[in-house]
């Protein structure tokens, strides 16, 4: 077909979603740009993430309502299960974060240095690395945001139910053919509208849920029934991981098992929704390796992202608004 100037009028591609050709075309062209994306992480890096494996992406502003945290805490999980064999026929799976802090936002840059600690823990394991990797990479910017948007094999959009006001990483990496792993919550609900839940992996508590137990949840009961939970806080400050003698680490753990003087414990629910995660993201990576299950999700992401483009805005200032 002729090429879409009008990114509105996608969807007129749907009627290729099963068919074989071009969805093989499709991962061709997805694979290309994850060979960019590994070439240009390990010059700028120097770490390896195989194009073969599946890229789960999270790239965003570092706070603690996004929850690059909790995405750590999954790493963790994923790391210990494989190490203990509780977890199985994995596909080969690399986390990439991207993300900065507000300057004085101590907590916030707390958080990168745990994932770069667990990147340097999983990274150098022998017995894990042939199967997980991380990268946290440096100075993420718009043009490094051009190279991870297009290779996204998974849009991580995992803040807690009624904290995201909107979000356009989401629509971007959508619209770029990555289902979306995340919450209920935000520009997510459009998205899920548009392409169909089916066709992502959505998860966790909603708005009301948390309103009903807000005043009553102690997520210490989740940590003391939760083997893994435990495990993961308990890696924080039982030598698992080096914090450099800073103590950002153990603030973290009491920080979701205490709270602070300014907010309660768990303030955004992590270990309420861990388990949710856990499941809707190793389905995700599970599903991935159904090479045509996992493209037609892909591709139906991309040609029902049109209502998000500014074709579409700009049509209706023309028509509404402006009266042209």
């Amino acid at each position: 077909d002729a090429w879409i100037t009008d990114l509105s009028l996608l969807g007129s591609l749907e009627k290729y979603a099963d068919d074989s050709a071009v969805l093989k075309e499709f991962r061709d062209i997805k694979h290309v740009k994850k060979e960019q994306l590994s070439a240009y992480i390990l010059e700028e890096e120097g770490i390896l993430l195989p194009p073969e494996f599946v890229f789960d992406v999270q790239i965003k502003r570092l706070h603690e309502y996004k929850r690059q945290l909790l995405n750590a805490f999954s790493i963790l999980d994923i790391y210990f299960g494989l190490k203990d064999g509780s977890i199985r026929d994995f596909t080969p799976t690399a986390f990439v974060f991207g993300a900065k802090a507000a300057p004085g936002y101590v907590r916030a840059k707390g958080i990168i240095k745990l994932i770069n600690e667990i990147g340097r823990l999983v990274n150098g394991d022998p017995e894990v690395n042939p199967l997980i990797r991380v990268c946290f990479v440096q100075n993420y910017n718009v043009s490094y945001a051009e190279k991870l948007v297009p290779a996204s094999d998974l849009s991580e959009q995992i803040s807690t139910a009624g904290t995201e006001a909107a979000g356009t990483g989401n629509m971007k990496q959508m619209m770029n053919g990555a289902p979306t792993l995340g919450t209920y919550d935000g520009a997510n609900i459009e998205i899920v509208r548009e392409a169909g839940e089916e066709n992502n992996y959505i998860f966790g508590a909603r708005v009301e849920d948390i309103a009903a137990i807000r005043d009553t949840y102690d997520p210490v009961e989740i940590y003391k029934a939760s083997k893994r939970v435990r495990r993961i806080l308990d890696a924080m400050d039982d030598g698992t991981l080096d914090d450099g003698g800073t103590g950002v680490f153990a603030e973290l753990k009491s920080s979701i098992l205490e709270g602070a003087s300014w907010h309660g414990p768990d303030q955004y629910f992590l270990l309420l929704d861990f388990e949710p995660y856990m499941e809707a993201k190793l389905r995700a990576i599970r599903e991935y390796a159904d090479e045509k299950v996992f493209a037609r999700k892909a591709f139906l992401n991309t040609v029902r992202s049109g209502y998000f483009s500014s074709d579409r805005t700009i049509r209706e200032y023309a028509e509404d608004i402006w009266k042209l």
